[in-house]
C-alpha cells in the first residue's frame, strides 16, 4: 500500500495539470466553432486571416482578400480575431 500512495498522487498531479486544462480548451475550441458566424474575421491554423462569406456544415467560406475567397474546414480555425455584433431588429 505504501508503495501505491506515490503512484497514486502522480496520478492525480498529472491529472490537474495535463490533462483537464486540455478538456477545458478543446471544449472552449468545440464551442468558440459552433458559434461562428457570416462576419466574424478569423485566423486558421495555417495563419490566413480573413472574414467569413458563407457558413456551409462542416466548411466555410472566407474571404481573405476582396473577390478572393477560400474554402476552410471548420475544425482548421485557430481562434476569432474579431466578433460582429448580431444586428438588432426593431
Amino acid at each position: 500500500f505504501g508503495s501505491l500512495v506515490p503512484l497514486l498522487l502522480i496520478v492525480l498531479i498529472m491529472y490537474f495539470l495535463i490533462i483537464r486544462p486540455q478538456m477545458q480548451q478543446a471544449k472552449a475550441h468545440k464551442l468558440m466553432i459552433e458559434n461562428l458566424r457570416r462576419g466574424d474575421l478569423i485566423i486558421t491554423q495555417g495563419g490566413l486571416i480573413g472574414k467569413i462569406a458563407k457558413i456551409k456544415d462542416e466548411e466555410l467560406e472566407v474571404e481573405v482578400a476582396s473577390d478572393v475567397k477560400v474554402r476552410v474546414v471548420r475544425s482548421t480555425v485557430k481562434g476569432l480575431v474579431s466578433k460582429t455584433e448580431p444586428s438588432k431588429k426593431k
